[in-house]
């Protein structure tokens, strides 16, 4: 009997491919299986992209948008047609790839997979309340509650009933006394002090009051229940939900059919799902605006040094002393204090300190040049003041000018909860839920087991299904390996692959069949230990009726994969044809570079003797930030170190929120702050840091590798000093598309023209008056060796080796981005299409053309991502070309063939979140694989025996 998966009700059981010519695709054919899970791989460049993406995913999506109505599809335009001839068994097809980070600091990985939104209505409908001011539980009293209570607490007292109208507010509240006599009440209790209401009654508009409406005096009685019963509904009424009883003592008890504090009187609004929000303000922090941060402009960012004086620049947004106007005052200023502004300001007095930076009320005199012999008297702001202004006030330019002088601190008021403290007072099992954000995925799941146990029937019966969905969630996020992140985490901070499993988690939970989902290598920041739970949830997946196609470079993936096809045999125009394909048995007989390398019988190869460095060690000690645990790493210089551990173990913790920012500050001045650790020791044997990491060359298509590399610089200066650029006058400027003269005005140089999209993604089209060339055709005239400025734009980098053979300056830099394996992009390729691995490789280039002194450290985040085995072998060689001359090389990586090659290996782990930051063990690979708690050694071991 045939299987669920084995039966497809489109009649097509392959998707077949005829005729693909995008990008470097050389008119290619190709069919592979459905409702399988299909690895597409190949050499960096080869072309796997232009296949799965720009070719299977483009024309499934160009389909989709024809299935909308003309009206519709009038608001979208029609969307191109990829270059070829024909695809068929083509199903509805979903992207998850890796370019989906928010940059949106409000977006967490609770609110994109939605476990956050469950629980903000689990803890609006089943929260329980308490007090912020006395920490005890808030009740809610119906009108028979509280009349019950009056009679059992005060039965037989003269007790005074009270409407509160006014908590805690500055006014004059005139026309308030004026509206309760119209009610025909005549006593208000004012501050604790009961008064008659008497004509043109006021009080003090600059100090703060309470006032109660006195509703009644009585002495609850059984017998009176009436009269007190229409005394509380009144009371209650005039108090919008809230009333108040005085008793003979003088002591006020407070009564409330909202959520109140018996005791303290403070009462919430009925919580709503939006109270728990952080990006809704009825739930947000009032002081961070639900961010959890706020920067602040301080004493030590405007003044980083204070052995410098005011004239030479030590109070950095007023640089150094000119003849203005800022100058002249603060000179006045310090001549009472008998000092001037060539002062060191810390030998500047306190008491003027204060005044240069929050000013005072004291006026400055001035000389008026305008008329002289008379003066100006000015008031002085103070720096810090001034700025604060700016801030709110001033225009985008100077808020951006601003940004350099601003520290980011947690927020004062919410710990950075981000929520207000009502909302934080809301709690299940003891628990709010900011502190459920706060831990990680796998700690939320332990607390969700056997919760029904601990919580009331209402809770119980309330939370059910809200608790199943969140269940599910969880499930997926921890099936994909994700159980490290935390609910709170910003999506901007996530890396690639990280970002990408999120999505893929959210796509199982939604339980589509017949779906062709196609994925840039999901495994990217994944531990191999990890690896096995990834490759299980695209194989569920697929056992859900969908075809799973990932463009892939990792060795598990392939073997457990059904089908693969390789692309190849080269990068770039060397790309572009089908070189193998089949069941993984079939593939590993084929003769690719990737079988070869998959069947073992090509590898990297271990080097037969660790280097030891050069005798110098950096020390760093008791490094407590976010998980890690006291670590104090030693690492030897002159070598290539590899930080490992599995996902969330602590490593970026350690490295690039803790070493790069103290070695930044030391060698920069840097601003941002390092996690918190003890000492550092060293620093006198490394003279530069250079981090190397995957973030954008840019976000907009104005950015190329050859402005990153400064190799259009040069390029520039060569056709400016072509006979034909002479004679026509024509200055380096000429050839730049971001100056007006030489660019075209029409796309103002960008070769492309973005149109807004309103509920869609922006679309780029190329601009029709240079046809995407970005210059003028007077530019254009301008040739060197037959090309013009735009063609060598187009020119891949292997290409342009060649053609620039002769010319030393730019060889130089053409040649290390063919090293860095990067040799297939053209030099004009706009930054937005290059993966964050390829954006990581130009900036690895851009660093090796420079002149290294030997004592360099350079820090690069997995440098392997996007990389085939073949390339990793020629990253291997630029970076051993690095250790060699004498740099340091420290690479944080998850990949086995870097691991094993490196020198010294620090382990972080053993687990990821609280269960991690530790160093598990360190040393020598062959030391690594002999450790026991290690993850990393025991995959190392195979590695090294194999």
């Amino acid at each position: 009997m045939k299987q669920l998966n084995d039966i497809d009700l489109t009649g097509y059981d392959q998707i077949e491919v005829q005729g693909a010519r995008e990008h470097n695709l050389k008119n290619i054919d190709v069919s592979f299986p459905r409702n399988k899970l299909v690895v597409v791989t190949g050499i960096s460049g080869s072309g796997k992209s232009s296949l799965a993406f720009d070719t299977i995913y483009a024309e499934g999506q160009r389909r989709y948008m024809e299935s909308f109505s003309a009206y519709a599809r009038g608001f979208i335009g029609e969307m191109e047609r990829p270059d070829v001839d024909k695809i068929s068994g083509l199903s509805p097809v979903i992207s998850i790839e890796q370019k989906t980070t928010s940059r949106n600091p409000r977006s967490t990985v609770g609110t994109v997979t939605e476990i956050y939104d469950f629980l903000r209505l689990l803890y609006a409908r089943a929260g329980e309340a308490f007090s912020y001011v006395t920490g005890r539980r808030m009740v809610k009293q119906s009108q028979d509650q509280i009349i019950d209570q009056l009679l059992a607490q005060f039965g037989g007292q003269k007790t005074t009933l009270l409407a509160p109208v006014v908590k805690g507010r500055k006014g004059h509240y005139r026309e308030l006394f004026v509206q309760i006599a119209r009610l025909g009440y005549t006593k208000v209790r004012v501050d604790g002090e009961v008064q008659d209401i008497v004509p043109k009654m006021q009080l003090d508009r600059y100090k703060v009051h309470d006032i109660e409406i006195v509703v009644d005096r009585v002495i609850p009685k059984a017998e009176d229940r009436y009269r007190l019963s229409q005394s509380v509904a009144t009371a209650i009424k005039q108090g919008k939900g809230a009333m108040m009883v005085l008793d003979t003592n003088g002591e006020v008890h407070y009564f409330s059919q909202n959520l109140m504090d018996p005791e303290s009187g403070i009462s919430y609004d009925d919580p709503a799902p939006n109270s728990f929000s952080f990006n809704s303000p009825y739930g947000w922090c009032p002081t961070c605006q639900g961010l959890g941060v706020v920067e602040e402009i301080t004493e030590d960012s405007i003044m980083p040094d204070r052995s410098l004086s005011i004239s030479r620049g030590g109070i950095a947004p007023l640089g150094e002393y000119r003849d203005a106007w800022i100058f002249k005052q603060l000179e006045t200023l310090l001549k009472k204090h008998k000092v001037s502004l060539s002062t060191p300001l810390e030998k500047l007095p306190p008491e003027a300190m204060e005044v240069i930076l929050y000013g005072s009320d004291e006026p400055v005199p001035l000389p008026s040049k305008k008329y002289p012999g008379t003066e100006w008297d000015t008031k002085f702001d103070g720096i810090i003041n001034f700025l604060k202004r700016q801030q709110e006030t001033g225009t985008d330019k100077i808020q951006d000018w601003l940004k350099d002088f601003m520290v980011i601190r947690t927020c004062p008021e919410c710990n950075g909860a981000r929520l207000r403290q009502e909302s934080l007072h809301f709690k299940i099992d003891n628990k709010n839920i900011a502190e459920l954000a706060q831990v990680d995925i796998r700690e939320l799941a332990d607390w969700m087991v056997g919760l029904e146990d601990r919580l009331t029937d209402r809770q119980r019966v309330i939370g059910h299904e809200v608790l199943k969905e969140i269940r599910k969630r969880i499930g997926f996020l921890l099936d994909v390996g994700l159980e490290y992140l935390t609910l709170n985490r910003a999506l901007r901070t996530l890396s690639g692959g990280e970002a990408q499993r999120i999505r893929l988690a959210t796509q199982i939970g939604t339980q589509l069949t017949g779906v062709l989902y196609i994925m840039d290598e999901p495994s990217i920041g994944l531990h191999q230990r990890d690896n096995v739970r990834l490759i299980q949830s695209l194989k569920n997946l697929r056992d859900l009726g969908n075809t799973v196609l990932v463009v892939e470079h990792d060795k598990d993936m392939m073997l457990a994969s059904d089908y693969i096809v390789d692309v190849g045999p080269g990068a770039g125009r060397h790309g572009g044809q089908i070189v193998g394909r089949g069941t993984p048995d079939e593939f590993l007989q084929n003769g690719s570079v990737t079988a070869e390398y998959l069947s073992g019988r090509r590898g990297i190869e271990v080097p037969a003797e660790r280097r030891k460095g050069n005798g110098n060690t950096l020390i760093l000690k008791g490094c407590t930030g976010h998980n890690l645990k006291n670590v104090t790493i030693k690492l030897p210089l002159g070598t290539m170190i590899c930080v490992t551990g599995v996902s969330g173990s602590g490593k970026s913790s350690l490295i690039h929120e803790t070493l790069f920012p103290i070695l930044n500050q030391h060698f920069y001045r840097s601003r941002r702050e390092p996690l918190p650790y003890k000492s550092i020791e060293g620093l006198e044997h490394i003279d530069k840091v250079i981090e190397v990491d995957q973030s954008p060359i840019g976000r907009t298509p104005r950015s190329n590798p050859a402005t990153y590399t400064n190799l259009f610089t040069d390029i520039r200066t060569l056709f400016a000093e072509l006979p034909e650029a002479k004679i026509r006058g024509y200055k380096p400027g000429r050839f730049s598309f971001n100056v007006k003269g030489g660019r075209c005005e029409d796309c103002e140089g960008a070769g492309m023209k973005k149109i807004e999209m309103d509920f869609l993604p922006d679309v780029h089209i190329a601009c029709e008056t240079c046809k995407g060339k970005r210059f003028n055709r007077e530019t254009l005239e301008v040739r060197f060796k037959g090309k013009s400025i735009a063609d060598v734009l187009d020119m891949t980098v292997e290409q342009s080796l060649e053609f620039f053979e002769n010319q030393p300056r730019i060889l130089r830099k053409v040649q290390t981005l063919n090293d860095v394996g990067l040799g297939y992009i053209t030099l004009g390729q706009h930054a937005t299409t290059l993966s964050g691995g390829e954006a990581q490789r130009v900036k690895l280039a851009e660093e090796l053309s420079k002149r290294d002194t030997g004592k360099t450290l350079y820090i690069l985040d997995e440098p392997t991502t996007g990389l085939h085995f073949q390339d990793i072998r020629h990253l291997l060689d630029v970076l051993n070309k690095l250790v060699e001359k004498g740099n340091t090389v420290l690479i944080i990586e998850h990949n086995m063939d870097i691991i094993k090659v490196a020198d010294y290996i620090v382990d972080i782990g053993p687990e990821g979140g609280a269960q991690g930051g530790r160093v598990v063990a360190e040393g020598t690979p062959e030391k690594v694989a002999k450790a026991k708690e290690s993850f990393t050694g025991k995959f190392l071991k195979e590695e090294l025996n194999g």
